[in-house]
């Protein structure tokens, strides 16, 4: 478009003044400056969208604290469904459609479960009124708290959010199977600080069903489908997870070593070592990845960085063996992956059984710290 402007500026003796337009040099201001131009037209749009979707949160919101303050100052609880039924007649005559009881009463669970106006305020500028909606449908307060915080940082969309509740992201998440208040301290830390640690980031199991496996695979096919579904897989690993190389050449008394997956993770400022097995967790793993490590840890690891971490997925855990090498207490993380998503119900079980098991095992831990202590 831009050359076919041009093109007809030279033609005509009246525009000779402008036969300077097509030189190289001011084709090529001339491209700089729509794109210039165009880049401030995609910022206006971006803000005009944020700030619409802001105020449309913050109205949603004192829609349904207005509705929450009538129905408790009058003490009219009991006939809160008939409120809502008449206030949603009286809204959709005047304004039309967007005022179904079942919406309303979703502005009234959002400003039940948020109550502090400022604190919604500044969540409506990083995420939309459909992120609400997913989030208050959560039940548990340290669930809905734990995707509230993730989603802001990693900064998901409506789907990816959707997604990860129905992989149950938070039961796959070591913060999960930690004490009650231990979960609280580190959403604490990553709400105030945006600060996230290794419990917020590993997972157990990983899924990897968008990798399309056939039955029969070998560890080299995981890694080209890991490879080819990059930005799958590291939304699947977290957001912050940067690629570095893929079968990392190391040499140990002049023999090679090669490490699956390199990545480097940003908020834990640290390499991240990642080893692929296609059967059961076995001790000798835990032998070579601190192998890696270390070697990283002497050759690659930077001044500002934090120790290297090891995660090795495997077609299935050993419990016990984890437990007895103690491996939560170290930088290596063992899980399991799946290559197609099981039903809803069957991995919501296995995670349950998972969390109970992690639960009960470090309470026996506390439990003999403290008779030792005594």
């Amino acid at each position: 478009m831009i050359l076919r402007i041009l093109f007809q500026l030279n033609t005509g003796k009246k525009m000779k003044d402008k036969l300077q337009l097509t030189t190289p040099g001011n084709l090529a201001e001339v491209t700089s400056l729509v794109s210039e131009i165009g880049a401030l037209i995609e910022a206006a749009k971006h803000r005009v969208a944020v700030s619409v979707n802001a105020e449309l949160t913050l109205l949603n919101w004192q829609i349904g604290n207005s509705i929450n303050l009538f129905v408790l100052k009058g003490k009219r609880a009991a006939y809160g469904k008939q409120i809502l039924s008449t206030v949603s007649k009286e809204l959709t005559v005047l304004y039309g459609y967007g005022f179904s009881v079942s919406l309303l009463s979703r502005m009234l669970n959002f400003a039940d479960l948020f109550p502090d106006k400022k604190k919604v305020a500044t969540l409506s500028q990083e995420l939309n009124w459909s992120h609400f909606v997913e989030l208050i449908s959560i039940k548990d307060d340290l669930k809905r708290e734990f995707y509230l915080q993730i989603c802001r940082m990693e900064r998901w969309g409506v789907r990816t959010l959707r997604k990860k509740l129905d992989s149950q992201l938070y039961e796959r998440t070591a913060i999960s199977k930690k004490p009650e208040k231990l979960i609280k301290e580190e959403l604490e830390l990553m709400k105030k600080d945006n600060v996230l640690t290794p419990n917020l980031v590993f997972r157990d199991p990983y899924i990897l069903d968008f990798l399309d496996l056939k039955e029969t695979y070998s560890e080299k096919d995981i890694e080209s489908a890991i490879l080819i579904e990059i930005q799958k897989f590291i939304i699947e690993l977290g957001t912050d997870f940067a690629f570095l190389a893929r079968q990392k050449r190391i040499t140990i008394d002049q023999e090679d070593f090669y490490i699956d997956l390199l990545f480097y993770h940003r908020k834990l400022k640290c390499l991240v070592a990642i080893d692929l097995k296609l059967d059961k967790f076995k001790a000798a793993y835990k032998g070579q990845m601190e192998l890696y490590l270390r070697w990283l840890e002497k050759y690659e690891m930077q001044p500002d960085e934090q120790l290297p971490m090891g995660l090795i997925l495997c077609a299935e855990k050993s419990h016990e063996r984890i437990e007895l090498l103690q491996l939560d207490k170290g930088n290596i993380r063992v899980a399991q992956y799946l290559t197609e998503l099981p039903p809803k119900k069957l991995l919501q079980a296995k995670l349950q059984e998972a969390i109970s098991r992690a639960r009960n095992l470090f309470e026996y831990n506390r439990v003999q710290q403290d008779e030792e202590i005594i």
